[in-house]
């Protein structure tokens, strides 16, 4: 049964709101934090987890302006992220947010020392981020999701939807360092629904369009869009994508169906972002990274796109659409 539910730039926002309740035991820091928040795209595309992320802070006692800074490094490109991430080193951080593996890479060559929190890491164990979930070691830590599970389970649920479903597509971003366990948990659980696999890698959004002209030539009957930074930021043009080439998708992030997705399976990411600051709080009040246990995600939503499907004339069985957390219509 389904859960329910580049550009440089410095912002240092304004107040996150009112104080907390007088009830509310919350030491108040007594010196100027800084957080480099490192993102793959935009801010703006980002806006909703930023928000979550202060909400969070602000929870523990931390106001911009007062006692918190947050600086913003974010490229909309992969390729640039190693410079961005060197930057918030010289800057001298005491801490950098970097929300997925993408981001992770790139800080974790930058530094050795500062803390690193994340919030929806894939895997960050097998892909030599921590030393073990229980016991991270070094200076990362954070929010992961069980991505060859969650992705599994994205293939299991297109067969429900698409049941004459012979190929799938599946788009993986090359930069990705999670992207290989998830594609091999794919390729695991297509075998079991007698699915045949055709692997996508994309770099960047101009790779996009001809990444559906190959499925479209190679005959898959729909595609399975495995969740990065790049997805999420170019949800608009795989949405238009998926319409232009007449292929019913599945997502990582339910910010894909709202743009015109036909469908997600995925962690709340909001929920991931609010919760990730405990451990911003925590490291600094003087915890180590190291010694902070990274945390599975707790939350998961269906969300499926009715209008969409009706565009693609497809017929998405009831019983997928009851067990459905957001039907869009």
């Amino acid at each position: 049964m389904l859960a329910r539910r580049a550009f440089l730039g410095a912002v240092t926002g304004g107040l996150l709101g009112a104080p907390l309740a007088a009830e509310a035991t919350v030491q108040q820091p007594s010196r100027v934090y800084q957080i480099g928040y490192l993102i793959a795209g935009s801010p703006t595309e980002s806006a909703n987890r930023i928000r979550a992320l202060r909400a969070g802070l602000q929870k523990y006692g931390y106001v911009e302006g007062k006692n918190i800074t947050l600086v913003f490094r974010s490229a909309e490109t992969t390729e640039r992220l190693p410079e961005l991430a060197a930057d918030l080193v010289r800057l001298k951080v005491d801490l950098i947010f970097a929300p997925s593996s993408t981001e992770v890479e790139a800080a974790r060559r930058a530094t050795k020392t500062i803390p690193i929190v994340f919030a929806v890491h894939a895997d960050p164990e097998r892909v030599g981020h921590v030393a073990s979930l229980a016991r991270p070691g070094g200076n990362i830590t954070g929010l992961s999701v069980l991505f060859t599970e969650l992705v599994a389970k994205e293939l299991e649920i297109m067969t429900q939807a698409l049941p004459h479903m012979k190929q799938v597509g599946v788009l993986v971003t090359a930069t990705a360092p999670s992207h290989r366990p998830a594609l091999e948990a794919v390729e695991t659980t297509a075998q079991r629904f007698h699915v045949q696999v055709r692997t996508v890698p994309v770099q960047r959004p101009e790779d996009l369009d001809g990444a559906f002209a190959v499925m479209v030539r190679d005959r898959v009957n729909g595609f399975l869009a495995v969740a990065s930074p790049l997805t999420r930021s170019q949800r608009v043009l795989l949405a238009e994508l998926s319409l232009k080439y007449r292929l019913a998708g599945m997502f990582g992030t339910r910010e894909n169906v709202e743009a015109g997705g036909l469908m997600s399976y995925s962690v709340d990411l909001v929920d991931q972002h609010r919760r990730a600051a405990a451990y911003i709080d925590k490291i600094f009040k003087g915890a180590e990274p190291g010694d902070l246990p990274v945390e599975q995600a707790s939350k998961y939503e269906l969300v499926i796109n009715l209008k969409t499907a009706k565009t693609l004339g497809l017929t998405i069985p009831p019983s997928l659409l009851q067990r459905a957390d957001q039907v869009i219509e």
